[in-house]
């Protein structure tokens, strides 16, 4: 499947087929179809937190608290652009013009 679906889940593109998927069941589906070996679940909520992070305020290095158990680089606390490159996220960003 890869980034077109991802694409495809982000734009709206199943909403035109009739398929309506909200974003947490996106990110789901995205975190464990593109991803190998799949991420956990538990890992969704942190995905759009940092997707919400950077689209509603811009805030790429806002730090947000990993899950119990897990660490990003030896600390509980992971970047928002660190998690949208590691889980490949850019699909779900809102592109702004630089101002």
């Amino acid at each position: 499947m890869g980034s077109n679906f991802a694409n495809e889940m982000a734009s709206g593109v199943l909403d035109d087929l009739g398929i309506h998927l909200d974003l947490e069941t996106q990110i789901g589906i995205h975190l464990s179809s593109n991803h190998y070996p799949p991420v956990p679940k538990f890992m969704v909520p942190i995905c759009i937190e940092a997707i919400d992070a950077v689209n509603d305020a811009g805030l790429w290095d806002l730090e947000i608290p990993m899950p119990e158990g897990v660490t990003y680089k030896g600390l509980t606390t992971a970047p928002a652009w660190a998690i949208i490159e590691q889980h490949h996220l850019q699909a779900w960003l809102i592109e702004r013009e630089e101002v």
